[in-house]
This record gives C-alpha cells, sequence and structure tokens, in this order.
C-alpha cells in the first residue's frame, strides 16, 4: 500500500474529493427535498422519488460542469508547461485527464439512470393523484387550480397519459433526447469501438452539443413544484394539511384557503455555463490555429507500411513528447486524429510517424503515395513524456509505432551531445523496445546507431542502455542469428545491442535499476497498450520505496 501511495496519492486526493462532493450533494439535497416544508405537499404526492430525481439532477449538473474540463487541451497544456505552480504530481495527475474524463461520463450515466428511473415513477403517481376520487390529500391537491398557473400536478385530465407528459413537454422530451445522446455516446466510447471504429466514436462523441443543450433547457418548464414563500405564510402546511381533506363549505379558517405552487427554478445552466464558454475558446483556437499553413517538406515511406511526415509551419513551437492532432480534409473534413511528434525542437520541421492502424490511416497513407494532400495541423499539446528530462534516471517503453515520443527525446538528447549541452539533468536513460516484426525495427535503426557513435566519441557510452525486443518470430529469423550469433553486431538491427526474443522480464528490469541507481527517483515513461501499462505499474510499487533516502519510481503513460 505505501509502495502504490508513491505513484498515486495525488490521484487518491482527487478521486476523493471528487467522491466527497458527489456524496454531499446527493445526501444535502436529498434530505433537503424530504424534509423541507415548502415540498410537504409535493412529497405528499410523490413520496420519496421526489428526492431521489431532485438530489441525483444535482449531481448530474456537478459532474456535467466537470466532463469538459479534461478535454480542454490548451487548458492542460497550459497548466503543464506554463504555470509555474504546477510541480510533478499536478502534472501526472493532468496525464490521467481522459480516465477522469471516462470516470465523470461513468457517473452521469449511473446518475442519468436513478433520475430518470425517479422521474417515471413520479410521473406514475401523478397520474395515479390526478384519476384518484377517493378525496385523499394527493386527490385534492392534484385537482387545485387546474385553470391557473399555481397548480401542482401537472397532469390536468384523466385522458392525459404518463407517455404523452414524457414526449410531449419540455422536460421529458429533452430529458429523453439528452438520455439517448448520452447512451450512444457512451457506449461508442468502448475500447472495442474506438480501436476499430474510431470514426463512429468520433461522430457520436459530437452528440455532446446536443446534451448540453438539452440540458439547459431540460428544467425551465417547472414541471416539479412546491408551494410559494407568500402560501406558505398564508397557508402553512404542517398545521393547515388536514384541512383541505376536511373542508367545509363555509370554512372561515385561515388554513381554508388553497395552497398555491410554483415552479423550481431552473439551475443546470449555472453550473454548465462557465466550462461551455471555456471549451467554445478552447474550440475556435483550434479553428484558427487550423487554418495555419501547413507545408509538408518531406514524405518518407517507411517499412512495415510507416509513413513519415516532415512538415512546417509558421509560428510552430514544439517540445519533447508532444502531439498534435491531423486532419486531411481529402479524406474527411471533419476527423481530426492524434499522433506523436517524433522531432526533436532542435529541427526546423516537425515530423509524426503514421502506421496503418485503420480505415484513416490507410487511406491517407494511399493518398501520399499517390499525391501531396493538403494537411491541417492543431497543437502542440503536453504528455507526460514532456517531464522525461526532469528525471536523473529514466526508463522509457515503447511497443511498435509506441516509439515515436521517445524518437523525439533521443533525438533531441543527440543535439545536446553536439551541442555540448551542460544543463542536462538527465545521467541515464534506460530503453526499451517491444515489436512484433523485424521491419518495425527498420526506421528506427539510424537514430539508434547515430547515438551510439555520438555517445561513444563524447565519453558517454554508458549514457543510454536500450534493448530491443522481438516478441514475434519464426524458425528462419532464429536460424540466422543463430548463425550469425558471435558476430560484432546485431543480425536483425545491425546495432551493437543484441535483439532478445520474447518479452521483458520486468521484475528483473526493475530489480537491477533500482541496484544501480539506490537513491535516485526514476521517471518510467510508456507508449503502449493497457496491460503492458498495468505491468509495468505493478513493478513500479513493487521496487518503489517510501524512504526519501532510497529508489522511487514514478510510472507516466501517454494518453490522447
Amino acid at each position: 500500500m505505501g509502495n502504490w501511495l508513491v505513484n498515486h496519492w495525488f490521484s487518491a486526493a482527487v478521486l476523493a474529493a471528487w467522491l466527497g462532493i458527489n456524496i454531499f450533494l446527493f445526501t444535502y439535497y436529498f434530505l433537503f427535498f424530504d424534509r423541507d416544508e415548502r415540498y410537504f405537499y409535493t412529497r405528499a404526492i410523490l413520496g420519496s422519488a421526489l428526492a431521489w430525481a431532485r438530489a441525483s439532477a444535482k449531481c448530474l449538473n456537478f459532474n456535467s460542469m466537470l466532463i469538459l474540463l479534461p478535454v480542454c487541451r490548451n487548458l492542460l497544456s497550459f497548466l503543464r508547461g506554463t504555470c509555474s505552480c504546477c510541480r510533478r504530481t499536478l502534472r501526472k495527475q493532468l496525464d490521467h485527464n481522459l480516465t477522469f474524463h471516462k470516470l465523470v461520463a461513468y457517473a452521469l450515466a449511473l446518475l442519468t439512470a436513478v433520475h430518470t428511473i425517479a422521474h417515471l415513477f413520479n410521473l406514475e403517481r401523478y397520474n395515479q393523484s390526478q384519476q384518484a376520487t377517493d378525496g385523499s390529500l394527493p386527490a385534492v391537491l392534484s385537482k387545485m387550480h387546474l385553470q391557473g398557473s399555481e397548480w401542482l400536478n401537472p397532469i390536468h385530465s384523466n385522458q392525459t397519459t404518463v407517455e404523452y407528459v414524457a414526449f410531449t413537454t419540455i422536460p421529458g422530451l429533452t430529458g429523453v433526447i439528452i438520455t439517448l445522446a448520452l447512451i450512444l455516446m457512451v457506449t461508442s466510447s468502448t475500447e472495442f469501438i474506438r480501436r476499430n471504429y474510431f470514426e463512429l466514436f468520433w461522430y457520436t462523441h459530437h452528440l455532446f452539443l446536443v446534451y448540453f443543450a438539452g440540458l439547459v433547457i431540460h428544467g425551465i418548464a417547472g414541471l416539479v413544484r412546491g408551494q410559494t414563500e407568500q402560501s406558505m405564510a398564508e397557508v402553512p402546511p404542517y398545521d393547515c394539511a388536514e384541512y383541505l381533506t376536511q373542508q367545509e363549505h363555509n370554512c372561515t379558517h385561515s388554513c381554508c384557503k388553497d395552497p398555491e405552487f410554483g415552479s423550481i427554478p431552473a439551475e443546470s445552466w449555472k453550473w454548465v455555463l462557465a466550462p461551455i464558454i471555456l471549451y467554445v475558446f478552447e474550440r475556435l483556437l483550434r479553428v484558427w490555429r487550423a487554418q495555419q499553413k501547413v507545408v509538408v517538406k518531406k514524405v518518407v515511406m517507411h517499412p512495415a507500411r510507416v509513413l513519415e511526415l516532415q512538415m512546417q509551419k509558421k509560428g510552430f513551437c514544439m517540445e519533447v513528447g508532444q502531439y498534435i492532432f491531423v486532419n486531411c480534409p481529402a479524406i474527411s473534413a471533419l476527423e481530426w486524429h492524434p499522433f506523436t511528434l517524433t522531432s526533436a525542437p532542435e529541427e526546423d520541421f516537425f515530423s509524426i510517424h503514421i502506421r496503418a492502424a485503420g480505415d484513416w490511416t490507410e487511406r491517407l497513407i494511399n493518398t501520399f503515395q499517390l499525391e501531396t494532400p493538403r494537411i491541417e495541423v492543431d497543437g502542440p499539446f503536453g504528455t507526460a513524456s514532456e517531464d522525461v528530462f526532469q528525471y536523473e534516471v529514466a526508463m522509457l517503453v515503447g511497443a511498435g509505432i509506441g516509439v515515436t515520443p521517445f524518437a523525439s527525446f533521443l533525438k533531441s538528447i543527440w543535439y545536446k551531445f553536439q551541442q555540448g549541452d551542460q544543463t542536462l539533468k538527465t545521467k541515464k536513460i534506460y530503453f526499451y523496445w517491444l515489436c512484433r516484426d523485424t521491419g518495425a525495427f527498420a526506421w528506427f535503426n539510424d537514430l539508434l546507431a547515430s547515438l551510439e557513435q555520438k555517445m561513444a566519441e563524447s565519453g558517454k557510452a554508458d549514457f543510454l542502455t536500450y534493448r530491443l525486443f522481438l516478441t514475434g518470430w519464426n524458425t528462419t529469423i532464429a536460424n540466422n542469428v543463430a548463425l550469425h550469433f558471435d558476430t560484432a553486431t546485431d543480425t536483425v538491427t545491425g546495432l551493437r545491442h543484441k535483439t532478445i526474443f520474447g518479452r521483458p522480464m520486468w521484475n528483473t528490469e526493475f530489480a537491477a535499476v533500482a541496484a544501480a541507481h539506490p537513491r535516485s527517483v526514476v521517471g518510467v515513461f510508456l507508449c503502449g497498450p493497457q496491460a503492458l501499462a498495468k505491468s509495468l505499474q505493478k513493478s513500479c510499487h513493487q521496487h518503489s520505496s517510501l524512504d526519501p533516502r532510497k529508489v522511487k519510481f514514478y510510472f507516466n503513460k501517454e494518453n490522447f
């Protein structure tokens, strides 16, 4: 548990604060609507379903306020790179922005279910009270002020059905629409759909416009009502409720006056107005940047269908490990896809490497093999890999095309050696690259070979330790390696370090790093699948010490 806290104490604190606020809001408003005097008559008809509906509504407003903030990429980049108070723990929390976004979305789905079910009970009880003829308090209240605006029961006729209210009133119709929009957004954002049908995920997620529009106007009709302040002063409900069912024709008691009711003011817009304005500015900034001209300087087709684009854009300024969003109007005017930058800040261009991994990337690669289409770029945006230079010891783990952020980092290291940079804080790098086939190594070999040579010339041959793991091979490759086992360079990559067949033994790797750097803070950076992330997180927890004088491993993962 102690080792887990080294990496996750701040995330746990944020999660606890979020849960605490939700629990407080739900509990406070549940008790408020369950006990407050102005809703005495409303509870007489609806019972406890009133409190369930209103408490869940408050939590829905709170989480709707939060849902847009984690996807304001420019805001996150500002907090990460510009704000002086942004320490390592906060920057690590910013890397979990999409995780928090999903968590809030699941909370919205759960709260929507509670809110919807509670209101279905409310509508049924409104209907039963309107049709009742037994002289009970709910029946009497439902017959009051049917011709005016001071009514309590929104169902004014025995012919009105629950379905009619649900699909013809503003609260009912907007409730149905935003619930359907939320269902589509949540179901289409599963890992399987995002990986295999990204276009479906992309387009359905823009139903958030429908969701927020419906949310803002959902409560303006005020179907759920309470007694007005003036009426409560004239006809206190606790004192006068019994007179409503026992009124005489010529009653002169002050309680004989019928209570009057007013709607609950719509409040959702107050919760979501600021995040919506912030997000509108975010999108306007993206549109403005996307319109700036991008010049494609060079197109390189690497083995394993990996496309490299080298581009220039006026005013473009990047840091290592950042990413951009790319749009190709010739393929789709609306789709934007994220790609990690593989160039170094010291270069006069920025580059990305694109692997064929879906319909859009396949079409983009095919298009560039025929012509050079217009490209639009938004970014760059910050990620966890920006913090590599903040650690004296760094472990970089890339899986397949996930090596791209570390290409930027290693290139920048090469330039710093070239320039004799004495401010470099990083003293040791451990680089691990896992690939399924030998072709994936090809485009990165030249950089590693050049870096090897430069570090040897600078007398820092021990600065970089790298291990290349081939996780998929056949007997031909194995026989060839065995035949040339005693050669100075690797037969697969041509580098000095030999390729390892199989997967890393992470406990062994972490133990070796901990032994070599017993008093260091080690940054562990991953760009790869979730299964690998779990293995690395587990190793970070196991090999970190709570003793401030001993080694600690901080886990960081690319998320975009």
